[in-house]
């Protein structure tokens, strides 16, 4: 193939000049011409020849890319030969073998990989997941895909990573346990974040808007729904919920796994923690150790030594029972695009990558202040359907099936709209899943 220069130095006036040499008289125009084309080519000749030799060229262009490696964002392809923890055939991944030396572990990967270093300190990854078989609700496999597309929809929005398990990483830890390998196995491959943010599958996102306020959390390492006063006072089992928390990537938390999965069903002393649980907690309903009684149990009897590191977050719902949100979401749509109707930013139609700037937009002029729990004019964070079980079809008996279900369909559709809206359309109607109607150019202020 021929460059560009050279392709430019064959048809030049030089050229053309050379294939007409037969006259035998010069006039004085051609001398001109000749002198002209001759300048011009030897311009041309000597810029070719600087381009293609320049000495700085190529080594400059290696010296930007190497210096501006950060700046220019994550480099994912980028893996250098050095020794870290992955080369070490002892490290394992799961839950049976301790990880030591974490923090000097994840430091050195990090070091070697310095554009994952600008915005580590609040990086997250999400940890979700499921049953490894078909649902028995017939409507279970249905609900679980939508409230895993709440996930996802959140996680885009906000720039992180999600990671979903479907199947058991130990044979022994199941149900609620099977949480705790997945978040130590997720700990070791994403050294690049600095928090897992594990979330039930039967929890979503309903207010796709607020981030958690990490600033808060930056000296704990553990951070759940929970209150200080109902685990010291009440003795209760319900004093926290770890369906949904926020774990620092460090070796506290490593620590913390062990000590917590010993408690679990890999323990040969598995049936006594359930009775010591329950002697404490009288409210506990059934008599084996859950990882819920046994994270109080840890707080109870050891507080000195975690509750200085667990942030028990009660100040909004970072993760709420969906019983006392539910009833109040078409009040909660209703608030919002009143928002909507008195400042015409927020109606304003716009990319869905930038939704964080009108998020912030209404956060200023509508929502400072408000703290996000009951009464709050704040969207709830996080619904729980705590009770009821989407893939079997178990619930409270307290209540009745339809109520759970229908009380999901309107609780996705709800945080959906959120979503759907920068794509042109909303749900009309919670309970209703499809068909969507388009929105109207100056929506609400607009009329359908």
């Amino acid at each position: 193939m021929v460059s560009p220069e050279a392709s430019h130095f064959q048809s030049s006036p030089m050229a053309k000049y050379a294939g007409a040499r037969a006259r035998p008289v010069i006039c004085f125009n051609d001398v001109v011409l000749f002198l002209g084309g001759a300048f011009m080519s030897l311009i041309l000749v000597w810029s070719f020849f600087s381009f293609s030799n320049s000495p700085n060229l190529t080594f400059s262009a290696d010296k930007t890319d190497a210096s501006t490696k950060c700046t220019r964002g994550i480099d994912m392809r980028y893996d250098p030969t050095d020794p870290v923890f992955y080369d070490d055939p002892d490290l394992s991944y799961t839950i049976e073998k301790p990880v030591k030396n974490w923090d000097e572990k994840r430091k050195r990967w990090l070091e070697l990989h310095p554009s994952f270093i600008p915005g580590s300190e609040n990086r997250t990854v999400m940890i979700t997941g499921s049953q490894s078989g078909p649902c028995k609700n017939p409507i279970g496999d249905h609900l679980l895909l939508r409230f895993f597309k709440n996930k996802v929809d959140y996680c885009r929005i906000h720039g992180h990573d999600i990671f979903y398990s479907n199947a058991l990483l130990h044979p022994k830890m199941k149900s609620f346990w099977a949480k705790l390998p997945a978040v130590k196995a997720a700990m070791i491959a994403h050294p690049e974040a600095e928090w897992i943010w594990w979330v039930d599958s039967d929890a979503l996102f309903t207010d796709m808007d607020f981030t958690p306020p990490f600033h808060r959390y930056r000296n704990h390492n553990l951070v759940v729904h929970g209150w200080p006063g109902v685990v010291y006072d009440d003795r209760s089992w319900t004093a926290l919920n770890a369906g949904v928390f926020l774990i620092r990537n460090c070796q506290w938390s490593m620590e913390l796994i062990d000590t917590w999965t010993s408690m679990g069903p890999v323990s040969p002393d598995f049936a006594k923690w359930g009775e010591i649980q329950r002697s404490i907690f009288k409210d506990k309903l059934f008599p084996e150790s859950d990882d819920q009684t046994a994270l109080i149990y840890l707080l109870f009897k050891h507080k000195e030594v975690y509750y200085p590191k667990i942030y028990l977050e009660g100040e909004y719902y970072f993760e709420g029972y969906w019983l006392e949100i539910v009833p109040g979401l078409a009040n909660i749509t209703e608030r919002y695009l009143e928002m909507e109707r008195e400042d015409a930013t927020l109606r304003r139609r716009h990319a869905e990558k930038v939704s964080e700037r009108y998020a912030a937009f209404r956060e200023e002029r509508f929502l400072r202040g408000e703290s996000g729990g009951k009464g709050s004019k704040r969207r709830p964070f996080v619904t729980h359907f705590t009770g009821c079980q989407p893939c079997s079809g178990d619930h409270n008996t307290m209540y009745d099936g339809d109520t759970c279900w229908n009380g999901m369909i309107k609780a996705i559709n709800f945080a959906d709209n959120q979503v759907m809206r920068r794509y042109g359309f909303v749900h009309s109607d919670l309970g209703k899943t499809s068909p969507l109607q388009p929105v109207p150019f100056d929506y609400p202020d607009e009329p359908w």
